[in-house]
């Protein structure tokens, strides 16, 4: 099984229960191609059992088209396609620094 890592923008988190088991997808869109779709193409993924609660609250942070950095397993699937499993979600918009950046006071004219 293979790790990667994407940065897409965001749709959103679902959440569907049912018969006591719970299935979460993250919602992302990707460029269309053109023929079969315009705009944005609209791509789901499953979300991994043991942290689907996680990744489905984390989805409430992100504002629509966002950009987000999605971390999956990549596992083999049926005739050598691969089949992704998302893994973590969170915000590709760089982390604010500690330190804070000071600018000297301009003087007014005159003074």
């Amino acid at each position: 099984m293979a790790r990667s890592t994407m940065e897409v923008a965001f749709l959103g988190t679902q959440k569907t229960e049912m018969e006591g088991a719970k299935y979460v997808k993250v919602f992302y869109g990707d460029e269309p191609d053109g023929k079969t779709e315009h705009g944005l193409s609209i791509i789901g993924m499953a979300v991994a059992d043991d942290v689907a609660d996680e990744v489905f609250a984390a989805g409430a942070q992100f504002a629509p088209l966002e950009t987000v950095r999605i971390t999956f397993d990549v596992a083999r699937g049926g005739q050598n396609k691969g089949k992704n499993l998302c893994l973590h979600i969170e915000s590709a918009k760089p982390k604010p620094t500690a330190q804070a950046t000071t600018q000297p006071q301009q003087k007014k004219a005159g003074e």
